[in-house]
């Protein structure tokens, strides 16, 4: 159940430090609302991953505060945050991680098999439509597209209806035009079902589709950049490489 008025993500004063003293996150705070479309941006080894990590529960800070959906995570044990990610979060990742031998529904419906929820076959069938899959379910993902695949692995990731969906670089492996098609479809979730998507991405192009770009360097966020466009986040990771 979700926390009425909580914000889908809340970071305080959140370090992550690494073996050898490397720190990836350095005191970062900040507030996804419900609804909102985040891009996460910046310069290779600026924290991206790690923020995303630490958000979603896949990792714990060094210091800090996390709240997913109005629970504190980071001082749960690896067994509750794993139970918080599998009510309250989606994930959808660059190499799809589809199980080969699942078919598409299988591979859909996998987290409420896991979660031990029988899935709701309306907003099932509302997903596999809105996605483009409705004639692809029993098929295996190694005789799908790449775009097909990445399409099963965002209905996959809205199947538990989270509070949040994070996105690390969706369409990094896709062709131009088909990493098109899948921005825009997550654009229109976020509109159509209310989702929250929060999106790691390289790419200023990718993260000009969001309401909001947060530009990290040195694990700080630098910048926050509302109805970003993609030539002046290029402009702004530019002059970043070169400080």
């Amino acid at each position: 159940m979700s926390v009425p008025g909580a914000a889908a993500v809340v970071l305080e004063r959140v370090t992550k430090v690494y073996p050898g003293g490397v720190r990836a996150l350095d005191e970062v705070s900040l507030t996804v609302e419900r609804e909102a479309f985040v891009a996460v941006v910046g310069p290779s080894g600026a924290g991206k991953s790690t923020l995303m990590q630490c958000a979603a529960g896949l990792d714990v800070p060094t210091s800090g505060r996390v709240f997913v959906d109005g629970v504190e995570i980071g001082g749960l044990d690896e067994v509750w945050r794993t139970e918080v990610r599998r009510q309250r979060v989606g994930f959808v990742f660059q190499a799809y991680n589809l199980v080969p031998s699942l078919s598409v529904v299988e591979n859909i419906t996998l987290p409420l098999r896991l979660a031990g929820r029988v899935p709701d076959r309306a907003w099932l069938r509302t997903l596999v439509e809105r996605v483009g899959l409705a004639g692809r379910l029993g098929y295996r993902p190694g005789e799908l597209s790449g775009g097909e695949q990445q399409r099963a692995a965002i209905a996959r990731a809205l199947v538990t209806r989270p509070a949040v969906v994070f996105a690390d670089e969706p369409t990094a492996a896709l062709d131009l035009r088909t990493a098109q098609d899948v921005l825009g479809l997550l654009r229109d979730l976020v509109g159509e079902f209310g989702q929250t998507l929060v999106m790691v991405t390289h790419d200023p192009a990718a993260a000009a589709r969001a309401d909001l770009a947060l530009v990290l360097a040195d694990g700080r966020i630098v910048d926050a950049v509302e109805s970003p466009t993609a030539v002046g986040l290029a402009q702004r990771l530019a002059d970043l490489e070169a400080e």
